[in-house]
């Protein structure tokens, strides 16, 4: 991905998220110089990753396969005694997240406001595989069940629960605008814990073609 595109990116999420009256914490507004003034006090946020995570999935094709995080708070397991974590994203028309479980993390994904979200469901085999079983699952705490592979569609203030080793997928269901997405969830630990059906690259290679407005948590120790 360029930086200039990555930049646009952070750029109007910044933009969507303030017309939902969602507000991210004091450093998201950081320049590389201001992370530089704060390196002593700000260990936690760099060690956790917290902060822009923007990527493409290695698709070369960000609108189609991509997705815009940003992890507000996270514990790091063996370092901390925080046991949770908690993202905002979002996720345009038919954008897709590929297909993928954690076999440690627990979450619960929240519809926070826009159009609605599509999760596609599987439960997993011991090799990782798809299972062909019907998937069970809590929608706010109700029971619900669908076929291998069925649709879940949440709507703004609705969420799920995706317990260890579900294989989910989600996009935004087409014709109904742009979503922003919460995630709350145990300790999140993209290096280690995520099982992509398909061979995918989690972070973007970036091609520097302008300054970052703002750094990515793979930023940090490039430009720190």
């Amino acid at each position: 991905m360029k930086r200039s595109e990555i930049n646009r990116i952070i750029t109007d999420a910044k933009e969507f998220m303030a017309g939902k009256c969602f507000l991210l914490p004091p450093w998201a507004a950081w320049s590389v110089a201001d992370w530089k003034e704060h390196l002593t006090e700000t260990v936690e946020i760099r060690n956790n990753f917290l902060g822009w995570d923007i990527t493409d999935f290695g698709s070369g094709d960000f609108k189609s396969r991509g997705l815009f995080l940003f992890t507000i708070r996270n514990g790091k397991l063996g370092a901390d005694l925080k046991p949770y974590a908690e993202k905002i994203m979002i996720l345009e028309e038919n954008q897709e997240t590929p297909m993928h479980f954690h076999w440690s993390k627990m979450e619960d994904i929240i519809n926070r406001g826009g159009g609605n979200l599509v999760i596609e469901l599987y439960n997993s085999k011991a090799d990782d595989s798809l299972d062909s079983t019907p998937v069970r699952f809590k929608t706010d705490g109700v029971e619900r069940k669908v076929e291998a592979g069925g649709k879940v569609i949440l709507k703004p203030g609705e969420s799920i629960t995706l317990e260890q080793g579900m294989y989910h997928r989600f996009y935004g269901e087409a014709g109904k605008g742009k979503v922003l997405v919460g995630e709350v969830s145990a300790v999140n630990d993209d290096a280690s814990d995520n099982c992509f059906f398909e061979e995918i690259g989690r972070f973007p290679v970036i091609e520097e073609d302008e300054l970052p407005i703002h750094l990515l948590v793979g930023d940090y120790e490039k430009f720190l």
